[in-house]
């Protein structure tokens, strides 16, 4: 498949994206890689790939630049999906600007700063709750160095997850001021795929640097979902 990578923004994509450019082109895939999201507003030139990967942070934050995509090219990337392509969706890359909630509506849910959370980074176990999804084949319960999203803007309606992880309640630091904050246990969803007009949205909350993008079971992930969201309708 003909792939176009959107990187950049406040994660550590100087790790992440090498790799996932690695196993992506090593299973076959053409790749492009750009930070430059004014690519998003050309519908002749996106109607070239059969899916849109997101390994970027698309959003304005204070002292780390302008990543907030254009009018036009919030535009685009609706239309590009709607009109029966695929997004692949990594991490906080599924994060809702302020200002955007629409982007919720493509995703599902993600990332939401000021008011998602996570524990700290560290080994953690990831379950597969639906083994007979597409997302999930060639794969089982595994290990891997990642965070685990808490308190997204996760939509029950119309999104078919196949990957959970199980946390137990506990208060860490967070925020800008460290200030001690209890997560609640329980069962998050990590995984899942949803249809969003013609096109195929899949979502991956794991994934956070470079360690998480060399984990086997990852890259696996990724794979499948390039397969089924590039698939034709």
């Amino acid at each position: 498949m003909k792939l176009l990578v959107m990187s950049g923004g406040r994660h550590p994509y100087e790790e992440s994206t090498p790799i996932l450019e690695g196993f992506l082109e090593g299973a076959g895939h053409d790749v492009t890689i750009m930070e430059d999201a004014s690519i998003l507003a050309d519908a002749e030139g996106m109607n070239t790939y059969d899916a849109l990967v997101f390994n970027t942070r698309r959003e304005n934050l204070p002292d780390f630049g302008d990543w907030e995509l254009a009018a036009s090219e919030k535009e685009g990337l609706k239309s590009y999906i709607r009109g029966g392509k695929g997004f692949v969706c990594i991490h906080i890359a599924c994060c809702v600007p302020s200002g955007w909630a629409e982007f919720g509506e493509v995703t599902g849910g993600g990332w939401v700063t000021g008011t998602s959370y996570h524990p700290p980074y560290g080994e953690m176990a990831v379950n597969v709750s639906n083994a007979g999804h597409a997302g999930a084949a060639g794969v089982s319960d595994f290990v891997t160095s990642d965070e685990l999203y808490m308190n997204t803007t996760f939509q029950e309606e119309g999104n078919d997850v196949f990957l959970t992880g199980d946390a137990e309640g506990g208060t860490w630091p967070w925020g800008p001021d460290r200030a001690p904050t209890f997560m609640p246990g329980g069962t998050y969803p990590l995984g899942w795929t949803r249809s969003y007009g013609d096109g195929k949205v899949f979502v991956l909350l794991l994934g956070h640097d470079g360690r998480s993008f060399e984990t086997p079971e990852f890259q696996q992930i990724v794979l499948n979902g390039v397969a089924w969201a590039g698939a034709a309708n």
